[in-house]
């Protein structure tokens, strides 16, 4: 088993299915709820755990119920939580979703702990970012703590994946940006970081050289049911999206996220990694929730089967 250590938020997803996404100052009524565990660091360490590797998930919750079940969901997965903190102060982060019948959602973030992660806190982990095979992060947390995390692993020689999500609001630091392997945008996060507004493959194509000229030694730009787009410097690879039948995209990038830092941490080549985490995250889109819908590696490999 290979080493992958995540660092990021941790979410209570309360969902609401329903026939469409409300206009301002307007009511729906009839939709389905539930609630389950989510947020984008937590979503990407339990689909990298169910690809089967080590994974170590850092991150910091409210000293509240939603925060102890966050951990005793993680070690379902056999995810270690040694460095989940605990803040006294604030509360466990919670997302707030609508999904409506084409599975396209809008989601509210309230981040609570997730936003007090500190340079303190990595450090207490910092031994085992060192000894990773991989590192991966994303952007629901202080980007001082990212930066920080990414230097650690960086100066260690580890491979650090950024899945800038959500797109930042500022320009990403030159060290942080210098000191990535891989930086996993998706199309608007593309077009926020690079000033080029993807639109199509040649437009992200264009978005992506401006990304890599920025540091990175490679960049992956998912572009939803159009696939995915590799550049590492030099070539440019497109993976096709497998056609299915979505219910639920809640954590589809996230899916994709967790598998590629795992399949990455094995030794494989982007492209293989990419192709992989492809199938994966069709397959989350088929099933509702955001971490319930996360497949296994075993579930991957059958679906590899069916193409």
């Amino acid at each position: 088993m290979k080493n992958i250590v995540v660092i990021g938020s941790s979410n209570t997803d309360m969902v609401v299915k329903t026939s469409h996404l409300p206009i301002g100052g307007e009511t729906v009524l009839g939709g389905d709820f539930f609630m389950n565990a989510g947020g984008k660091g937590a979503n990407q360490a339990v689909a990298a755990a169910r690809y089967g590797n080590r994974v170590v998930f850092v991150a910091k919750t409210g000293d509240d119920l939603f925060g102890r079940q966050v951990c005793e969901q993680m070690k379902q997965d056999g995810i270690i939580t040694d460095y989940v903190f605990v803040d006294k102060e604030h509360p466990s982060g919670v997302a707030l979703i609508t999904i409506d019948k084409d599975a396209e959602n809008c989601i509210v973030v309230a981040s609570g702990a997730n936003m007090y992660l500190s340079t303190d806190d990595i450090d207490h982990a910092a031994e085992e970012i060192r000894s990773a095979d991989v590192v991966l992060m994303q952007l629901e947390c202080p980007v001082k703590t990212v930066t920080y995390a990414a230097r650690i692993a960086a100066q260690a020689g580890v491979p650090v994946i950024l899945n800038p999500a959500p797109a930042p609001a500022e320009p990403l630091s030159a060290e942080l940006m210098q000191n990535l392997y891989l930086i996993t945008p998706n199309r608007s996060e593309a077009s926020r970081i690079s000033g080029i507004e993807v639109t199509d493959m040649e437009s992200a194509q264009r978005a992506a050289k401006a990304i890599h000229a920025m540091g990175p030694r490679n960049v992956i730009i998912t572009l939803g049911s159009k696939g995915s787009l590799i550049y590492d410097g030099e070539t440019f690879m497109h993976i096709e999206a497998l056609k299915v039948k979505a219910v639920d995209t809640t954590a589809a990038g996230d899916t994709y996220n967790g598998v590629l830092a795992s399949v990455i941490a094995e030794g494989k080549t982007l492209f293989e990694a990419a192709s992989e985490a492809s199938i994966a995250g069709a397959i989350s889109v088929t099933r509702m929730g955001a971490q319930p819908a996360a497949p296994t590696r075993e579930e991957i490999n059958e679906k590899k089967k069916q193409k």
